[in-house]
């Protein structure tokens, strides 16, 4: 679809609106934008674009599509990715104010933290040798769209469904996350449960896989960048006063409070 620059800047804004504000807006594509990844993308970083005026900064990315079956369910033979920003940021411990979010869900991760800039073809020795340090992580997804349906052009307009993220403690790079058992809790009951391997087989092959969608975006990974790799198991919907927690095998935990809603 052969879209102007003043539409995909439209398009962006409507994205962004409907973040910003809490409101589910219909998916582009059912409103008759046929957007190619390239443009998806555009809207991505005018959407994001919007978030620096305010004032947010940018701390790294996230990974999406990083299980084979996902890839299969989305009809795609690749990853996709969005920024993460300093407004999506949650201190390990601290609460998840609920009201900022439409239908949010959460995902066990792993993030690895840079020690140097990546960008291009590089291969798994090359990407552990970047690494500084990784941790237990846990994203926040929360689709813009209704009913949290979307197409691949959707949700990377949507920076990829990124909303919020937290960090547990950062560890020592050599610890081998390779096959890791990893236990997503609400109030400490265990709601799913898997494994780093669930991620490309290892949470390094995603950071392989950002490099080289960076350097096709002609982009950078700079020096102190965190990178979210990946879900490792399924998404689990929030709901209001849960304590979220990921226990990770040698990594540790990741763990938040979700507000209570009030009602008027």
């Amino acid at each position: 679809m052969n879209l102007s620059s003043q539409q995909l800047t439209a398009l962006a804004v409507m994205v962004d609106t409907a973040a910003h504000r809490a409101s589910a807006i219909e998916q582009l594509s059912a409103q008759g934008f046929d957007l190619s990844v390239a443009q998806a993308y555009e809207v991505q970083a005018l959407s994001l674009a919007r978030r620096y005026e305010r004032g947010e900064q940018t701390l790294g990315i996230k990974m999406g599509f990083t299980s084979r079956a996902k890839m299969i369910q989305m009809g795609v033979d690749d990853m996709i990715w969005g920024p993460l920003t300093s407004g999506m940021a949650i201190e390990d411990g601290g609460e998840l104010d609920l009201s900022r979010f439409i239908h949010p869900r959460v995902e066990p991760e792993i993030a690895f933290l840079l020690n140097k800039p990546l960008s291009g073809v590089i291969n798994l020795a090359q990407a552990m040798s970047a690494v500084e340090a990784v941790a237990p992580a846990l994203e926040v997804i929360d689709s813009r769209y209704n009913n949290f349906k979307f197409s691949l052009q959707d949700v990377i307009a949507d920076n990829c469904s990124s909303s919020a993220f937290t960090i547990g403690a950062w560890q020592q790079a050599s610890v081998d996350i390779a096959n890791l058992g990893m236990v997503l809790e609400f109030d400490g009951v265990p709601v799913q449960i898997g494994s780093s391997a669930a991620i490309l087989g290892n949470p390094y092959r995603s950071l392989v896989a950002a490099a080289r969608m960076a350097g096709e975006a002609g982009a950078v990974l700079p020096e102190g960048s965190v990178v979210l790799a990946g879900a490792a198991t399924a998404a689990e919907a929030l709901r209001p006063g849960v304590h979220v927690r990921v226990n990770t095998e040698k990594l540790g935990v990741a763990e938040f409070a979700v507000s209570e809603l009030i009602h008027p």
